[in-house]
C-alpha cells in the first residue's frame, strides 16, 4: 500500500455526497515559488478560517483517488474554487451542528476510526512497514494518524447528522420535463458508451471437512481457550494461531460490530458476553471460533476472535466439485433456485447479486464463466480461490446481461430527475444557510 492509497482512505465521502454529484476529484500543483511558500487564509466562515493547506489537503487527497490535474491555469483555479467552496459548505454545516446542539459520542468516532485503522492496517505485513509508510505520508506516527481520522470522521458524522435534520423542512423543488430531457441529451452520448453488464445470483458450494478433520480442529481450538484462559495472551495467540487471514495480523480485531453483520452461531455467543469475557468454542460454517469480547454498547459489541478451521483435503475438493456439477443441472432442469440455496449454498457467501456488474471489471473466473451467456442462462461451475487455501465452486444463474452501450431509456430519465431533483433540495439547503452565515472568499 503506498502514500496514495492511505491519502485516499482519509477522502471520506462528504455528508452531501450522496445527494449530488461530488467536485472533480484532481489535484492542484502550487504555483512555482523561489521562496518558502506562506500559508494563508482563503476564507472566513463564521468565526472559522479555512487556509490555503486546507485546500491543498483536500484536492490531494482527490488526487489520490486518480483524477488528473487541469493542465492550463484556468481550469487549475477552477478546481481550487470547487474544493474551496465544499469545504465552506462543510464548515457551516459543521457550525449548524453545533447550533443545533447535535452531538457525536466519542464512542461513535472511535469505532470507525478503529475500523478503519484496521483496514489500512491489513495492507501492510509488518509494524515497521505500516509506521514508515504513515510517516511518508505525512502523519508521524500511527498515534496522529488517528488523531487526523478522528477528526475527520468527527466532523463528517456531525455534517451528515445535520443535513438529515435540515432535509426535514427542505422543500422539494420541481424539475420540468425539458430540464429532464436538456439532461438526458447531454449524457446520452456518455450512456452510449456505458460498458456491458451482468446481473447473476449465485450458489457456491465449499468443501466440507471430514469428521475426523473437525475433531482434530476443535481439539485444537479447546487446547487454546484453555490457554487465553490461563492467562495466555489473546492477541499474540491469534497472530499465531488463528486461521482468519483478514484478522491474524491484528490480534484476531474485529473492530465493532452490529447484529446481522456475522454469522448467527458466532453472534449468539458473542452478544452474550460481558466485556473482558472469553467465550466458549463455537462452531461455524468457518470453522472454530474462540471470541473475547472487548467492549459492548447498544446494539453493538467490539471483540477479537480466534479461528481454527478444519483441513479441507483433495478428496473433500472433488466431493464439492461433484456437488457443484450436481446443482448446475438442477437450474438448468428448472428446480427452483431458492431450495438449491437451502441445501447447498455455503452462508459465508453472498447469494444474490443483484446490482449490475461491468462484465470488464469482474474476476476472470467470473469474466470467464459469463462469456457467451444470455439472461437466464446457467453457468458450468467455476473454482473460486479463498485465503485459506481450500477453493469453492460457484454455479450463476444470469438475471440480466446488457450490452455495450444498452440502456432502458424511460428508467434513464427517471432516474436523471430524482437525481436532479435531489441536487437542486441539497444546493438550495447549502445555499440558505450561506445567507445565514458570514462567509468571505479570499480566493
Amino acid at each position: 500500500m503506498r502514500k496514495g492509497l492511505i491519502l485516499s482512505m482519509l477522502a471520506l465521502p462528504l455528508a452531501v455526497a450522496a445527494q449530488a454529484p461530488a467536485p472533480p476529484t484532481v489535484a492542484i500543483a502550487s504555483p512555482a515559488r523561489t521562496t518558502i511558500p506562506v500559508d494563508r487564509v482563503v476564507a472566513v466562515v463564521g468565526t472559522q478560517v479555512i487556509l490555503w493547506s486546507d485546500v491543498m489537503s483536500s484536492v490531494n487527497q482527490q488526487r489520490a483517488a486518480g483524477f488528473r490535474l487541469p493542465p492550463d491555469s484556468a481550469g487549475q483555479a477552477a478546481v481550487a474554487r470547487d474544493a474551496l467552496n465544499q469545504l465552506v459548505d462543510e464548515e457551516i454545516l459543521v457550525q449548524k451542528a453545533h447550533e443545533l446542539k447535535i452531538e457525536v459520542t466519542p464512542d461513535e468516532v472511535n469505532r470507525s476510526v478503529d475500523d478503519q485503522i484496521k483496514r489500512v492496517r491489513q495492507g501492510f505485513q509488518t509494524d515497521d512497514e505500516y509506521k514508515a509508510e504513515l510517516t511518508n505520508a505525512g502523519f508521524g506516527t500511527p498515534e496522529e494518524y488517528k488523531r487526523t481520522l478522528y477528526e475527520q470522521f468527527y466532523r463528517r458524522a456531525l455534517q451528515q447528522r445535520v443535513f438529515e435534520e435540515l432535509r426535514k423542512t427542505a422543500v422539494g423543488r420541481n424539475v420540468s420535463d425539458a430540464e429532464v430531457e436538456d439532461a438526458f441529451q447531454k449524457n446520452k452520448e456518455v450512456l452510449q458508451r456505458q460498458p456491458a453488464t451482468v446481473t447473476f445470483r449465485q450458489i457456491v458450494v465449499s468443501p466440507k471437512a471430514t469428521a475426523d478433520a473437525k475433531q482434530r480442529a476443535r481439539a485444537k481450538a479447546d487446547s487454546l481457550l484453555v490457554e487465553v484462559r490461563r492467562g495466555g495472551d489473546f492477541e499474540q495467540v491469534a497472530k499465531r494461531e488463528s486461521m482468519d487471514p483478514a484478522s491474524k495480523q491484528t490480534g484476531g480485531d474485529l473492530g465493532w460490530n452490529r447484529r446481522g453483520a456475522m454469522v448467527p452461531e458466532f453472534e449468539r455467543v458473542m452478544f452474550a458476553l460481558n466485556p473482558g469475557q472469553i467465550g466458549p468454542v463455537v462452531e461455524t460454517a468457518f470453522g472454530y471460533h474462540i471470541i473475547r469480547v472487548d467492549r459492548v454498547q447498544a446494539a453493538e459489541v467490539k471483540a477479537h476472535h480466534i479461528l481454527i478451521s478444519p483441513v479441507i483435503d483433495s478428496a473433500d475438493m472433488a466431493a464439492a466439485r461433484k456437488e457443484a456439477d450436481s446443482v448446475a443441472a438442477q437450474l438448468r432442469r428448472g428446480v427452483a433456485f431458492d431450495s438449491l440455496v437451502a441445501k447447498h449454498h455455503d452462508p459465508a457467501e453472498e447469494k444474490g447479486i443483484l446490482q449490475p456488474f461491468q462484465r470488464d471489471s469482474l474476476p476472470a473466473s467470473y469474466a470467464t464463466a459469463v462469456t457467451g451467456k444470455k439472461s437466464g442462462d446457467v453457468t458450468d461451475p467455476f473454482e473460486l480461490a479463498t485465503p485459506r487455501g481450500a477453493s469453492k465452486y460457484a454455479v450463476l444463474q444470469l438475471v440480466s446481461v446488457n450490452e455495450a452501450g444498452q440502456f432502458v431509456e424511460a428508467e434513464v430519465r427517471e432516474r436523471i430527475r430524482q437525481q436532479l431533483v435531489a441536487e437542486r433540495a441539497t444546493r438550495s439547503l447549502l445555499d440558505d444557510l450561506r445567507k445565514r452565515t458570514f462567509v468571505a472568499l479570499r480566493l
